[in-house]
């Protein structure tokens, strides 16, 4: 062979394995997109003040939209590869499984049922179930006072909370349910439901909000394990994500975030739970 074909050949293999090192991501995995996009979908909340706000001028706060942003730059994504979407209750999972998002960070109860249909890290957060009431309704002192009266409890559809307080506390209760989180609030404060049910920490958001109007009553009932969703066989990427929100607890973030985003409701901000491996 002459010597220039032969340089040239050497040339053109060189650029491909150049090019074959470059491209080691496999978008079929969250870690695989993150390594060769630099792009990452994750839906969080838009109406949890603390955990998940939309703003008005299309940004984004609250811890789990810190937590979001911490795993994505540990997986090599800076926000501006970051596309936010929203994670309302009923479509979650739907979101994981159809490819729609790659993580959900959303207040998401671990539960067996969930853990059938997609995979999660965590618990990253540990909250506890309570009730918001008007300030002035002193009827509501617990979940077993939901018994009576004809009182109606509101909750948010394919969330685990208002079942619960049906099944363990309170048979007679009427059950109200809706989209999100923020339409149960509304109807409090229109009396058209008597208290509103999740996770305390959600509801130390809207009673911040609402100091002279909303108060939680402040007689937790369960713990909520919060996990990141994540499609089902991706075990790569998993083991990243976990080692991020580790790495977030160890350095301090994580507690700096919670302070920062509901600290001021007077919420006491807990110890951090120890991540599954």
């Amino acid at each position: 062979m002459a010597l220039a074909p032969l340089r040239a050949l050497v040339a053109a293999c060189s650029a491909a394995v150049v090019l074959a090192s470059c491209s080691t991501g496999d978008d079929t995995t969250v870690a695989g997109k993150a390594d060769s996009s630099n792009e990452l979908t994750i839906a969080v909340a838009y109406d949890q003040p603390g955990l998940g706000v939309r703003r008005l001028d299309g940004t984004y706060r609250g811890f789990d939209v810190d937590v979001a942003r911490y795993v994505a730059k540990e997986l090599g994504v800076e926000e501006e590869g970051i596309k936010f979407t929203e994670a309302t209750p009923s479509e979650r999972e739907k979101l994981l499984t159809s490819g729609a998002v790659d993580l959900v960070v959303s207040s998401y109860s671990i539960t067996d049922k969930r853990k059938e249909v997609i995979d999660f890290v965590g618990p990253y957060f540990v909250a506890g179930q309570d009730l918001l009431v008007r300030l002035a309704d002193e009827r509501i002192t617990g979940p077993e006072s939901l018994n009576s009266g004809n009182l109606k409890l509101c909750s948010v559809a394919n969330t685990t909370s208002a079942q619960h307080v049906k099944d363990r506390f309170a048979q007679s209760v009427t059950l109200v349910e809706y989209p999100n989180f923020s339409d149960c609030v509304t109807a409090l404060l229109a009396e058209q439901v008597d208290a509103m049910t999740t996770d305390d920490v959600i509801l130390a958001g809207y009673a911040a909000q609402n100091p002279e109007l909303l108060r939680v009553v402040n007689q937790p009932f369960s713990e909520e394990e919060y996990g990141i969703g994540m499609r089902k066989g991706d075990p790569t990427s998993k083991a990243k994500v976990t080692a991020a929100v580790r790495k977030m607890i160890d350095t301090g973030e994580w507690r700096k975030s919670l302070e920062a985003n509901v600290g001021a409701s007077g919420y006491a901000i807990p110890d951090p739970p120890e991540l599954a491996p």
